[in-house]
């Protein structure tokens, strides 16, 4: 089986890769050409392509070049395509409009355009957020309406939708994962998270004195990411394509993350937070919360990594990052889980 991953050198993107080639795939991913190194998530899995038996390649491309997308696509002939990639931050979305909306929605269109003009029977996996739901009552499963409160959660509801209507008008297996929020040390850096956890460890480290936030009242349903990726392989397994919610069916606020992680170091969090209001939404999303039952029923999914365990899991790992002693119980939780460090990174122990 051969699959090709947009994102993937994005949280994401890292662990369906692992898992991809955990399972017998031929992986094959599309990066953008920067001056700097950016596959820092993937590094530990590349091989030089010219050596015998080599499973993983990486490809130059970009989201908003329909005719080099059409290309890649139409030589590989892959069997599965996952749309990770996206400019995926909600706040920068504001600032971004227009950017956003290009490769955040148009974007999908791109790489379904691609694959009606191509022929290649490719099965389409898109990456939907939870986003979308917006201030729509919780909980929110497959049927509830969309209404999204930010550039960014417009573009991924018009990426759903164009997804949705290629798989009605042309029989692409085409399938939404409207995953909500999952987490993982692989977080980048500006998502509340990871801030919080990198932000502790550089506290404890001596090097920052504070960690400068915006809402702290916004509820999350937060996951843990790599069980997530196995979920968008388990769509594109089924005889028919169906679009999915994913989740843990439990919402926490943004200060219930603070006081775990900072109680986890017996820290008080009140005295090294600041509220900065340059990080508040000009809108904002304040309580999602999955009801994933299709999800369990119909996938045999159901995530095993709680709130306090992924806590736990980001806490430990931006302490060693820092070259300081962790409490271990993340680490501990991970391997009762098969789920190891492996340069300094997460690798799903499959």
């Amino acid at each position: 089986m051969k699959a090709l991953i947009t994102g993937i050198t994005g949280q994401d993107g890292s662990y369906l890769a692992e898992f991809l080639l955990s399972k017998g795939y031929q992986v094959h991913g599309l990066i953008r050409r920067a001056s700097t190194f950016n596959t820092s998530r993937v590094d530990h899995i590349y091989t030089d392509p010219h050596l015998p038996g080599t499973r993983f390649f990486l490809h130059y491309g970009d989201l908003s070049d329909s005719g080099q997308l059409t290309n890649l696509i139409y030589n590989l002939q892959p069997d599965e395509i996952y749309h990770l990639g996206a400019q995926s931050h909600v706040r920068v979305s504001f600032d971004m409009p227009e950017y956003t909306g290009d490769i955040t929605g148009l974007g999908t269109i791109r790489i379904l355009e691609a694959l009606r003009r191509s022929g290649v029977k490719a099965r389409f996996y898109q990456a939907s957020s939870s986003e979308m739901f917006g201030d729509a009552p919780a909980p929110q499963n497959e049927d509830t309406p969309f209404r999204p409160r930010s550039p960014y959660a417009a573009a991924k509801v018009y990426a759903y939708w164009v997804t949705a209507n290629y798989r009605e008008a042309y029989r692409l297996f085409a399938c939404n994962g409207i995953l909500f929020n999952h987490e993982s040390p692989r977080r980048g850096e500006t998502f509340v998270t990871r801030k919080i956890t990198r932000g502790l460890a550089q506290i404890r480290a001596g090097k920052e004195d504070k960690i400068y936030l915006g809402n702290l009242e916004a509820k999350r349903d937060w996951g843990f990411a790599p069980e997530y990726v196995e979920c968008m392989w388990l769509m594109l397994q089924q005889d028919e394509p169906e679009d999915f919610v994913v989740g843990t069916g439990e919402a926490h606020s943004v200060k219930e993350f603070l006081q775990a992680a900072f109680a986890y170091l017996d820290l008080d969090w009140r005295q090294y937070v600041e509220i900065d209001p340059r990080y508040f939404r000009p809108t904002e999303v304040e309580f999602l919360l999955a009801d994933p039952s299709r999800a369990k029923r119909k996938l045999g999914w159901e995530p095993k990594i709680g709130f306090s365990e992924l806590v736990k899991i980001m806490v430990d790992y931006d302490l060693e990052r820092s070259g300081l002693p962790a409490p271990g119980e993340g680490k501990r939780i991970l391997q009762e889980k098969r789920i190891h460090w492996t340069k300094n990174e997460l690798t799903p122990g499959l």
